[in-house]
């Protein structure tokens, strides 16, 4: 998109709790953009997304161990399962607020396999204990939606709300 931009960190607690997964993303979002927004320009663009995976209604979060990566693993062999991300667009003191959802299926995996992937570490630090742009990507079969609302951004529907943003300016 050629857009330049500075990371700034903005650590939360992320709760999990009884709000539709939608909702959960879009607000853990929200929160990160209001963390970040105090500490630029005034007329800086603040955005911020949140990611979460979600099987049978429950939600996989980053795994606190490798013992719970290991659990996520197994639960997510060979079923379907939902990314959400929840992506807000701060400008001009206005918070602009959507999600994306995405299936992805998994293939069987064996214990072998499992193992192998968490001796790698990535597992840790991903939603649903796998990262679909590095060794987790093996394990997927399929992808119904956007394949980078998987990795964590959703890159059409940011420049959706980004456009929306820029008409409103002009106006």
């Amino acid at each position: 998109m050629g857009i330049s931009f500075e990371a700034i960190p903005a650590k939360i607690e992320e709760p999990i709790n009884s709000e539709a997964p939608q909702t959960q993303t879009m607000q853990n979002a929200l929160r990160k953009a209001q963390l970040v927004k105090d500490k630029v320009d005034k007329d800086a663009l603040v955005v911020s997304a949140d990611t979460i995976v979600v099987l049978d209604n429950h939600i996989l979060g980053k795994p606190a161990d490798t013992e719970e990566a290991g659990n996520y693993l197994r639960l997510l062999s060979g079923r379907t399962h939902s990314v959400f991300t929840g992506i807000c667009v701060y400008y001009n003191e206005i918070a602009n607020i959507n999600y994306e959802q995405t299936f992805v299926t998994f293939a069987e995996l064996s214990e072998t396999e499992i193992d192998s992937y968490l001796a790698t570490g990535e597992p840790l630090d991903k939603a649903g204990a796998y990262g679909i742009q590095g060794f987790g990507a093996q394990f997927v079969t399929k992808v119904e939606g956007c394949y980078f609302n998987v990795m964590g951004f959703p890159i059409r529907l940011f420049y959706e709300m980004l456009k929306t943003i820029l008409v409103e300016e002009e106006q």
